[in-house]
């Protein structure tokens, strides 16, 4: 069946997860981080991952933002960093990531092409919000949808059952896009088209399914569709 919808996953896909620490690290009141800010968005994105797996098969749900917050302390401490007020600028420009630079002009396409568009993310509503409102994408976005909607995050197949759901669409009429290849490819497995953003040229993950589509960055997802 032809695509009719494009899911976006948010954090690391839309929106750029390392611009907090950079942001932070060319400011002088932390100056600290100007050395170490790589290492700590690195290891802060992936404690912030892994503990939704971990909270996912212990059945030990939060939302995002409880993990977001464990992560970067535990990357905090990695990197020999202990400030109050590093941690707490931090948390505040998370609300406010960036989006990449080709998010813009490649959601109006799809819009201008009649496609659905939304997010699916493990972000809170309230974060999700903020992010959006932040980057100016609301308009071009039909849906923002949220894991607290079902309490388990990705790759849960009730996380995917959301679009349909919301959409009322088949899973082989939508286009999955995200940086994450474990989701890309739990998406996959779910039933969706899906596309890993392979922005760091990673190696394909090991798992029982795979992104049938892998691109560098969001600029030809219109034309892929």
């Amino acid at each position: 069946m032809p695509i009719t919808t494009c899911i976006f996953d948010a954090y690391g896909t839309l929106f750029d997860v390392n611009a907090a620490a950079a942001q932070a690290a060319a400011e002088p009141a932390h100056a600290d981080l100007s050395k170490v800010w790589p290492a700590l968005a690195r290891y802060w994105r992936l404690k912030q991952l892994q503990y939704t797996w971990l909270r996912a098969v212990a059945d030990q749900h939060c939302d995002f933002w409880q993990v977001t917050q464990d992560g970067l302390d535990w990357a905090m401490e990695a990197n020999g960093l202990s400030s109050d007020t590093t941690r707490a600028r931090l948390l505040e420009l998370y609300w406010e990531l960036a989006a990449y630079p080709e998010v813009p002009e490649m959601l109006r396409a799809l819009k201008s092409a009649g496609l659905a568009t939304g997010i699916l993310s493990n972000g809170s509503p309230d974060m999700l919000n903020a992010a959006v409102s932040s980057a100016e994408i609301e308009d071009n976005l039909d849906a923002v949808l949220s894991v607290e909607e079902v309490g388990v995050f990705k790759p849960h197949a009730r996380v995917y059952d959301l679009v349909g759901r919301h959409f009322g669409c088949a899973p082989d009429q939508v286009l999955f896009v995200s940086s994450n290849g474990w989701d890309a490819a739990g998406a996959a497995g779910y039933g969706f088209r899906t596309v890993w953003v392979n922005r760091a040229g990673e190696p394909m993950d090991r798992l029982y399914a795979k992104p049938h589509h892998v691109l560098p960055d969001l600029t030809t997802i219109p034309e892929l569709v």
